[in-house]
């Protein structure tokens, strides 16, 4: 399994090249992006973030001397602004609890870590995961609807852990069955990671859309989907 998943990835970088993600000049701008990039496209995420660079609201502790509507209407061009500002001030009251240290959290356990994540609110798997990789570089695999759509077309065989009857039924799997794929069967290395998760993205965007371009595909013959829906020649 491990060498079906290198020889993914492998064929994702030969194809996209390295991504060189998270965009972010900083880490704490990686936890604001993290949460601002719900449910909208990454150029909204850029003018919210121009936006705070502006005011000078790049900080835990300039966000935290913000009003509520203030912060709203910077982060407005990322939609859902009022719940987004309120979960910003959530994040930055958690960091508060960690003196604001982000590389002190570099040494602190994972496990802790993303439980104190997840119950910050409006924080969910996929959003604790980016910080978790992304800011503070713990190897954690980020799972997204692109990785979920990808790894659900190349094929059932994937999730081995799975009893045959089930493979292919993916409404039942969860977040934690995804992850898992990667986590145990790929050494835990934060840079591939990071490349991996965001080479999906690319994937995701251009080739593996939700109409697939399977034609084209760099992952043609690794997919069942794809060998199925083309036509051979």
């Amino acid at each position: 399994m491990g060498k079906t998943l290198l020889d993914i990835y492998s064929s994702l970088l030969k194809a996209y090249d390295p991504q060189h993600w998270w965009p972010a000049d900083e880490p704490f701008e990686v936890m604001v992006g993290a949460i601002l990039t719900q449910s909208t496209a990454w150029a909204n995420v850029e003018k919210a973030i121009k936006n705070l660079k502006a005011s000078q609201a790049t900080s835990p502790a300039a966000l935290r001397s913000l009003g509520l509507d203030e912060l709203a209407a910077l982060v407005r061009p990322s939609g859902y602004y009022t719940a987004k500002a309120g979960k910003l001030k959530a994040l930055v009251d958690w960091l508060e609890h960690h003196d604001d240290d982000l590389s002190r959290l570099s040494a602190q356990d994972t496990a802790q870590l993303r439980k104190e994540l997840l119950a910050v609110y409006g924080i969910g798997e996929e959003t604790a995961d980016s910080i978790l990789l992304y800011a503070i570089g713990k190897p954690v695999f980020v799972i997204d609807a692109y990785t979920r759509r990808t790894i659900d077309r190349i094929g059932p065989h994937l999730l081995t852990s799975s009893p045959p009857a089930e493979r292919k039924n993916t409404a039942g799997r969860t977040y934690a069955d995804y992850q898992r794929l990667f986590t145990d069967n790929l050494p835990a290395d934060v840079a591939m990671f990071n490349e991996y998760h965001a080479l999906f993205v690319q994937h995701g965007k251009q080739t593996c859309r939700k109409t697939p371009l399977c034609p084209h595909c760099c992952l043609l013959d690794l997919c069942d989907y794809g060998r199925s829906h083309t036509p051979h020649t």
